[in-house]
């Protein structure tokens, strides 16, 4: 498999240096030259399939012939070693749980899948520096997936007092081959930085960088494999159902462009539903056709305060960037942090379930379009609520449990390095790291 950037300024290339890589020299994003539709007789054993064979399935024809199919089958065994349970919220919705996971978040599997791959492509006295910009639940998972790794060091950038304690916790803590950068200013600062790391020809000379946020293919790609897996297990339950409707939280939109991949793929979901917060850029397009990227806005549900989506432009590519064949598949929604509130105190007083934020966004879209969709419903819940313990604590009026994959986490001392807002200053970061690791 050959991949392209959306820009269309960059060589194809393979999926090995497209992983090593992470973004085209002319800033666009690696997309596949070709999606592969799956048989029918996939989908009719669909329902029984366990989600490593899922995963192999799904990944082959992409990952092909960088790494073998029996390479591949020992990184998805690797990878996908808990469980992604569809739990029934009320008649017709259901939600997908990605947080059993080590780090409770759903990018574990991304980031997990990713690791593996970089560390079969890596060479030998060659380091590989993985940068990568985070909201919060990006960070932790990247860090505990390349957490050791050989060959491979990690300089995550978050936005300094952005992201919530536990997730804090998780990426700044671990020490080894794991370095936490604190920038001063937002999300879309880091993301920006990144962007301009990999653009630097100057840091190319020296040094090997790869990215581990979504605009990675080897991130992006196995998120969809929990969108085949959730079809299966709905259709296990509605065998005479034919249509369903996914709601995605939405920050960096990469999510939401693997389910959308999936389905082009063939996976039979009729409508997806972008559910995002008050950074409402996404769906401001699907409503007006203009898209308007804007400085992002601090919210409850902080993993999705993105102003400006790293993936829309795959989403774009898969329509070929006609606005109205988007909304016919695409609804958009967003909801402000009084909304997300009263909706997990009354989902968990009324239904016995606990949301997360985010969760709550999409568990919110649902009620909204499901009435006029006719469709049954599952929302993605991307993160434990007890990732946001102040928040949800204060909704609620109790005091969540933290699961022992967070409570691990507790009283370590930070490991954390702060920059100003300035490309020289990460720039002095990444050749420090270059030359310890040299």
């Amino acid at each position: 498999m050959k991949f392209y950037s959306t820009n269309r300024q960059s060589p194809k290339i393979t999926f090995k240096e497209a992983v090593i890589k992470g973004l085209p020299q002319d800033k666009g994003l690696f997309f596949p030259e070709q999606v592969p539709v799956l048989p029918a007789s996939f989908f009719e054993a669909l329902p029984d399939m366990a989600l490593p064979e899922i995963a192999i399935q799904v990944l082959s024809a992409y990952t092909a012939p960088d790494i073998e199919q029996e390479a591949l089958r020992e990184i998805c065994d690797e990878v996908f070693t808990f469980s992604i349970p569809l739990v029934k919220v009320e008649d017709e919705v259901y939600t997908l749980e990605l947080f059993h996971g080590p780090t409770c978040a759903f990018k574990d599997i991304g980031a997990r899948f990713m690791s593996r791959c970089l560390q079969t492509f890596a060479e030998k006295g060659k380091p590989v520096t993985v940068l990568v910009a985070t909201s919060g639940d990006t960070g932790s998972a990247v860090a505990n997936g390349f957490l050791g790794v050989e060959n491979i060091e990690v300089v995550i950038l978050y936005p300094k007092g952005g992201v919530s304690d536990i997730q804090e916790m998780q990426f700044t803590t671990l020490g080894q081959n794991i370095r936490a950068v604190a920038v001063e200013g937002m999300f879309d600062d880091c993301q920006a930085l990144v962007k301009q790391a990999f653009a630097d020809e100057e840091l190319a000379k020296e040094m090997q960088l790869s990215s581990a946020n979504s605009i990675n293919v080897a991130r992006w790609l196995p998120q969809m494999v929990y969108y085949f897996h959730a079809w299966g297990q709905w259709k296990k339950q509605h065998p005479t159902q034919t249509e369903v409707t996914i709601a995605v939280p939405s920050g960096n939109f990469g999510n939401l462009a693997a389910g959308l991949l999936a389905r082009q793929m063939g996976l039979p979901v009729t409508y997806f539903v972008a559910a995002t917060n008050m950074n409402k850029i996404v769906p401001d397009y699907l409503e007006s056709g203009v898209y308007t990227p804007a400085p992002s806005v601090a919210t409850i549900a902080n993993a999705m305060d993105v102003g400006s989506p790293n993936n829309f432009p795959r989403i774009l590519e898969m329509f070929e960037q006609q606005h109205t064949a988007m909304q016919d598949v695409v609804k958009g929604f967003w909801a402000d942090d009084d909304s997300i509130k009263a909706v997990i105190k009354q989902v968990n007083e009324q239904k016995g379930y606990l949301l997360d934020p985010h969760g709550a966004i999409s568990y919110l879209s649902l009620k909204q379009y499901l009435p006029k969709l006719k469709t049954s419903g599952i929302f993605l819940e991307t993160a434990h609520p007890a990732k946001f313990k102040g928040s949800i604590d204060a909704v609620t009026g109790g005091d969540i449990d933290l699961p022992e994959q967070l409570k691990a986490f507790q009283n370590r001392a930070k490991q954390v390095v702060s920059i100003k807002n300035d490309f020289k200053d990460l720039s002095a970061v990444l050749q420090q790291q270059n030359e310890v690791s040299a």
